[in-house]
């Protein structure tokens, strides 16, 4: 916190220009933000049981310049609820997608194998979306199970192709922020459908340093992917919750939606319409 007041105060004492504040905002946003499906207690046991007999394991995936720490709370969550995780931290801004993807992903999966996983699900914030969609299109995963995505870009992002072409965007993301992209060349745009169990959880609230990003989103967004941006032909299921792209892996009812995908392969819509 004290660096963040040192630096927000830097900004503004020194009267920078537009460009700089809004490099400031989006290194801030970078850098310093960092009910079951029944109340049948017998089909929550059985549910439980199940996990354990098929030793079903959770690979997490964090988002471009987070860490595996910002995916702390949803790993306890789902401890909690019986399975195994394989918490992945991977250098995000030194590679490019394709390498990531060998490396993160790969990681997990092998983290769970070496756990005796029959099952391996895959939750992801952002970028790590992405990874695990590259990594499912190029390897066979027998063990696989469900993937859930966190506000990912899967059919890029447009702050990405708006300033991908500038240096300070450059270096606070790294090759992997030069491929998310919406043209066709991007990694997201030659990925193509899923044709295996995926939901995905976007968002539509703002974190107040994500506000000039999200005037140059059209339509409904979380602050740096819009809705439409984060669906992907193919997936199971889709939600739209009041959270920002920053927080989303942290709020309760995301880490409820997300469990409750894991266990049922569907989302509680009726619960969200209700509270609308």
């Amino acid at each position: 916190m004290m660096y963040y007041t040192i630096f927000s105060s830097s900004l503004f004492g020194l009267r920078m220009s537009k460009y700089y504040l809004s490099f400031g905002l989006f290194t801030a946003a970078l850098f310093f933000s960092t009910a079951g499906v029944s109340n049948d207690l017998d089909q929550l046991d059985t549910i439980q049981n199940s996990k354990l007999e098929n030793r079903q394991c959770v690979v997490l995936l964090h988002g471009l310049a987070r860490t595996s720490h910002s995916m702390d709370k949803m790993e306890l969550a789902l401890i909690d609820e019986g399975y195994t995780t394989a918490n992945i931290d991977y250098p995000s801004r030194t590679m490019k997608i394709q390498d990531l993807s060998a490396l993160a992903v790969a990681d997990g999966v092998n983290q769970c194998r070496e756990k005796g996983a029959g099952t391996i699900n895959i939750v992801t914030h952002s970028l790590g979306g992405i990874l695990a969609r590259y990594y499912l299109a190029k390897n066979n995963l027998p063990e696989f199970g469900h993937l859930v995505q966190l506000a990912p870009p899967n059919q890029g992002s447009l702050i990405a192709e708006k300033f991908r072409n500038e240096q300070w965007f450059k270096w606070l993301t790294g090759p992997a922020g030069q491929q998310l992209g919406t043209g066709k060349d991007s990694i997201p745009g030659m990925l193509g459908p899923v044709d295996y169990s995926t939901a995905v959880i976007a968002g539509y609230d703002h974190n107040p340093v994500d506000n000039w990003m999200a005037e140059i989103i059209p339509g409904v967004d979380d602050g740096k992917v819009s809705v439409e941006n984060a669906k992907v032909e193919g997936m199971a299921d889709f939600i739209v919750l009041p959270v920002t792209h920053i927080s989303i892996m942290k709020e309760d009812e995301v880490i409820r939606q997300t469990l409750l995908f894991l266990n049922s392969g569907r989302f509680d819509h009726e619960s969200v319409a209700s509270n609308d």
